[in-house]
């Protein structure tokens, strides 16, 4: 409630993993490799090198992934969508 009345955002993990469970995969392709490397501890710099894109469209994409699952940084981001049972696509 506290969250709310200060005009910030608030989400349940139970609401939004249940959400992201029944509807089909909000992420593209690419906001999903973003997100797989950051999982596995890579920096933007090395993302971009390793998907052939630049640091700003990395970040673009990570931007637009947290938003579309309702996430308030990428930790929290990978967090919901390895709770939904999503697996990560091979990066290539």
């Amino acid at each position: 409630m506290h969250t709310v009345a200060k005009g910030e955002r608030f989400l349940d993990e139970t609401l939004t993993v249940a959400l992201l469970e029944g509807a089909e995969m909000p992420l593209t392709t690419r906001e999903l490799s973003v997100l797989s490397l950051a999982s596995q501890g890579a920096p933007m710099a090395e993302a971009a090198a390793r998907l052939h894109l630049s640091r700003g469209t990395v970040r673009n994409y990570m931007a637009t992934a947290i938003r579309k699952v309702g996430a308030r940084n990428r930790v929290d981001a990978i967090r919901i969508v390895q709770s939904a049972g999503r697996t990560w696509r091979a990066v290539g």
